[in-house]
């Protein structure tokens, strides 16, 4: 199911802050940033008639997800600035490969994060409102690939 790539940043070794939300919801927030958590529920409860308890436990499971992904992409951030700047003749390959081994590992935290926060998120929905957002979803990829076929025929 790919429900979850609706509801939460996506965190991949490529891609430590762009937000799969903003990307298949065309963004919510000012400046095609990331939604706000409040404008993510929003978004959800529009979708799929949340009740007020659904709403609360994604509140704090968004917020929570928030809070705890922030640190650690910043500090994915100042590790990639570091490996920049080892880039030199004389290179300390100790430094580069602990600095690179410690990226390796908080990506690897925060693709786990995700999956259990995702995991987390999806336990909320009822199996209704689940397919909904599954159809929705599918939706989406059809308007998605249509677009990119008029682009391709345009463009060649």
């Amino acid at each position: 199911m790919q429900l979850t790539k609706l509801l939460v940043p996506a965190v991949t070794a490529l891609a430590f802050s762009v937000p799969a939300m903003a990307q298949q919801m065309g963004g919510g927030a000012m400046g095609g940033g990331t939604p706000s958590v409040d404008d993510q529920v929003n978004q959800l409860d529009q979708m799929l008639d949340l009740d007020d308890g659904q709403k609360d436990e994604l509140n704090n499971l968004l917020t929570q997800m928030q809070d705890e992904s922030s640190a650690k992409q910043q500090e994915a951030r100042e590790l990639q600035q570091q490996l920049s700047e080892h880039v030199q003749p004389d290179y300390d390959e100790a430094a580069i490969r602990a600095d690179a081994e410690r990226l390796g590992d908080l990506t690897a935290e925060m693709t786990a994060d995700s999956v259990i926060m995702q995991s987390q998120i999806e336990d909320v929905f009822t199996q209704e409102q689940r397919d909904q957002l599954d159809e929705a979803m599918a939706q989406r990829r059809q308007q998605m690939q249509q677009m990119q076929e008029q682009m391709q025929q345009q463009g060649g």
